[in-house]
């Protein structure tokens, strides 16, 4: 396909070349699958921050007592992830109201600016990755003195989704998160330094050469199915995400294919194993019974975190099971 270039709001949009699908067939896995029975030992690596906290907080939980005999907020939900969360009225806010761990952005390199928006015909030079969550991001941490959420530890998930060039646009990313580096998790030579925040990068897969060539880094990898069983550790790939239909066919109507909840099942195995984190995006999103036949599968398999733009639809689900 041919590169395109569009004119927007305060410059121009780099030159985007369409990534090819990097997802295999739904009857092939590029890894070996760890066998039922087996020993399938988490281990959530130290970037993995919103798999760390689910394992330590119970969604929708009752407040426990804190110091002092003041109450502790509410648990916040670190299996929920805003998809395309910057479509919600008050960006960011809204997630963070509901409780959710991780949030999804989309960013554009655009005349040196980061703007974050899902199509080219939304880009504006007012919102960007800064204004939308770096910088309120930032003001909460120092607000809740260390954290996102008041009185929960380092649990929260950015994930930013690159819609231009990955090299270009993550090398200007990475100059842009450094000033923000006392808030973000951070990778020194492999090793893992947990923070407030931690920013993963997923979208277009040039990013990834000049993230591994980084000796210091504040941000971390999003993979793919062919990453699991790989060379790639954890401190650089602490998260897989995958495309639903590309590697299942059950969309939450009728009972989930044996088969297929066991594929499922290892493949969540194999990426724990690993100390990875699992998401999947396409998954139904319609409020209705086949959602959450799906999301009951996915939460039965362990995977950590639950896509939906539907944010008090996905919270009422947690807190129902």
């Amino acid at each position: 396909m041919a590169h395109s270039s569009h004119a927007v709001p305060g410059g121009t949009v780099a030159h985007v070349s369409p990534s090819p699908s990097s997802s295999p067939s739904p009857s092939r896995f590029p890894f070996s699958l760890p066998r039922p029975g087996g020993p399938t030992r988490r281990v959530v690596g130290a970037a993995a921050v919103a798999g760390a906290a689910a394992g330590l907080l119970v969604a929708g939980s009752a407040r426990p007592a804190a110091a002092h005999g003041r109450p502790r907020p509410a648990a916040p939900f670190p299996q929920a992830h805003a998809h395309n969360d910057y479509e919600h009225p008050r960006p960011l806010l809204d997630a963070l109201d509901h409780g959710f761990g991780s949030v999804e952005a989309d960013i554009w390199l655009v005349d040196g600016q980061l703007l974050v928006a899902h199509d080219e015909v939304d880009l504006d030079p007012a919102r960007t990755l800064e204004a939308l969550y770096l910088d309120p991001l930032a003001a909460r941490v120092r607000a809740n003195r260390g954290t996102v959420h008041r009185r929960y530890g380092p649990d929260f998930q950015l994930l930013i989704d690159i819609k231009t060039p990955g090299d270009a646009t993550y090398r200007e990313l990475s100059r842009r998160l450094r000033p923000y580096r006392a808030l973000l998790s951070s990778a020194t030579f492999g090793r893992v330094h947990t923070r407030a925040v931690t920013a993963v990068i997923s979208g277009d897969r040039a990013a990834r050469a000049p993230m591994e060539a980084e000796r210091v880094r504040y941000a971390f990898y999003d993979g793919r199915p062919e990453d699991l069983g790989s060379a790639a550790p954890a401190s650089f790939v602490p998260l897989i995400s995958a495309n639903w239909t590309s590697l299942f066919s059950w969309l939450g109507t009728g009972e989930f294919p044996a088969a297929e909840r066991e594929t499922l099942r290892r493949y969540v195995a194999a990426a724990h194993a690993a100390g990875q984190r699992v998401r999947f995006w396409a998954t139904p999103d319609l409020p209705g019974p086949e959602r959450e036949a799906v999301w009951r599968e996915l939460l039965a398999a362990g995977v950590d975190h639950l896509n939906t733009d539907d944010l008090p639809g996905l919270v009422a689900f947690l807190r129902a099971h």
